[in-house]
């Protein structure tokens, strides 16, 4: 329509071009001092009637024109109104479709950046209607398509979102990740290690943080776990710490502050069944080294038949009478085992008698006492003996012969006076007197009579591994002997 109507224009200004066209143009006349006046002539009557003829011809096209002029601008005008409104009809509806899609992509596109690009393709598909010229420009307009590029544009945002922050929660996580090897690795690199397992520990750590830094996921950075690299790790230290103890034997420390002394062997054996490291690093590894400890127990506290030097002994401590028994020591080595005083005290009462009778007419009556006293190195000895006849005149008679014996001895006051040198014969005594405690316990042990006293003081000398000193020093007064038989 706007194309007939421009052509219509064009034809009338054609023709308007024409009319003009056809009037004489007027000639310059050349200047006055130049140019001479022809010499007038005298008109003739037929040019003035073609004079007349021609103004009249010149005023009909003219008026002719101007009608043409005036039906073709009213045309001009009719079509244009016609145009307008239609061109503006479909700017309303173009614009009522752009108002329905950015309500419909309002609800999917929610966030910020959503509506801001919401907001700029409704703006600029409003431009473009507001600068359409025909309805076939405000058809040409895409807005569906304008609106699902748009939504393209913004599911490629969240997606480009999602990416960042999934790269961002990767990261992080990659990051906290190699913090907690290191504090993990920590404990261990602390450690006096050789360099040889300094070395296996670095690049064990290195490789772990090389996964981390190459996992593609969160689950995959998650599911690396140091642990079974730390528990090789940590039985090699303990395995070179055990070799690196000079004695044959070392002392285990276990988590709950429990000591044995074990070979190294069964140290590594203990160790190499413990498949948590965290429990593993609780444990310590020291080395032996024995004293002598002197401990005063009663006979009922020294348990496991008689005790002899270089018996291996296990100390356990009981410190009231509900409590359980606690092993404290579980390789000590006795000694020396000595009977403190009130056990070498050393008491002999004998009697001894003797009687007859006959009868007789005649009686007499003799009687005689005889004592004597010896006191060697302080103790007394002391010998008594007492013998009487009786003779009656009925002939008879009686006899009565009784003797006692009595004695005590003080093995500690013997034993000062023969370091002293004051006995007699103090050779023989000490012969004597050797090993009397052993062979006390022997005769106990040969009899099976229960010579000493249940509640008799032994002083027994200990050798035990330093470590356990303090814990026997704090159950001095609870502790128990076993003798290892086994």
């Amino acid at each position: 329509m706007s194309e007939d109507i421009e052509a219509k224009i064009r034809r009338l200004r054609e023709l308007g071009k024409a009319s003009t066209e056809a009037e004489p143009q007027p000639v310059s006349r050349p200047p006055k001092a130049t140019l001479r006046k022809p010499p007038r002539k005298p008109r003739g009557i037929g040019s003035i009637r073609d004079k007349e003829r021609r103004k009249k011809i010149l005023i009909g096209a003219g008026v002719l024109i101007t009608v043409i002029i005036l039906v073709a601008v009213g045309a001009l005008m009719y079509f244009q109104s016609h145009a307008a409104n239609q061109l503006q009809e479909a700017r309303n509806s173009k614009i009522s479709e752009v108002n329905q899609y950015y309500k419909a992509y309002s609800i999917h596109m929610n966030t910020t950046y959503g509506q801001n690009l919401l907001k700029n393709t409704k703006s600029k598909l409003l431009s473009e209607i507001s600068a359409a010229k025909s309805v076939d420009q405000v058809k040409a307009v895409n807005v569906k398509g304008a609106y699902a590029a748009a939504y393209q544009q913004y599911k490629a945002y969240l997606k480009e979102q999602e990416r960042i922050k999934f790269e961002q929660q990767l990261n992080a996580t990659k990051r906290e990740k190699i913090q907690n090897l290191t504090l993990e690795f920590q404990p261990l690199l602390a450690q006096p290690l050789p360099d040889s397992i300094r070395a296996e520990v670095v690049d064990s750590l290195k490789s772990l943080e090389s996964t981390v830094n190459n996992a593609s996921s969160v689950e995959q950075v998650v599911k690396i776990n140091a642990a079974p690299y730390l528990l090789k790790l940590w039985r090699d230290y303990y395995d070179y710490r055990i070799d690196s103890v000079p004695t044959q034997n070392v002392v285990l420390i276990m988590p709950d502050g429990t000591k044995k002394v074990l070979s190294k062997s069964e140290a590594k054996a203990y160790l190499a069944g413990i498949s948590n490291y965290q429990q593993i690093v609780r444990y310590s590894v020291r080395k032996v080294e024995y004293v002598d400890i002197a401990l005063v127990l009663s006979r009922d506290r020294i348990n496991g038949a008689f005790l002899s030097p270089g018996d291996h002994v296990v100390i356990f401590a009981k410190n009231s009478s509900n409590a359980k028994f606690q092993e404290i020591v579980n390789q000590g080595y006795i000694e020396l085992v000595l009977l403190p005083k009130q056990a070498g005290l050393i008491n002999l009462n004998e009697a001894q008698s003797q009687s007859s009778s006959s009868s007789s007419s005649s009686s007499s009556q003799y009687s005689r006492d005889q004592s004597s006293t010896y006191q060697p190195g302080g103790t007394a000895i002391t010998n008594g003996q007492t013998s009487s006849d009786t003779y009656s005149n009925s002939q008879s008679a009686s006899q009565s012969v009784s003797a006692v014996y009595s004695y005590s001895t003080d093995l500690t006051q013997i034993l000062k006076a023969l370091a002293a040198g004051k006995l007699q014969n103090g050779a023989s005594v000490e012969q004597q007197l050797e090993n009397y405690g052993w062979e006390v316990i022997d005769l106990e042990k040969n009899s099976g009579l229960l010579v000493v006293d249940p509640n008799a003081q032994f002083l027994v000398i200990v050798k035990v591994p330093s470590i356990f000193v303090p814990d026997i020093l704090s159950y001095q007064q609870y502790l128990y002997l076993a003798k290892v038989t086994g």
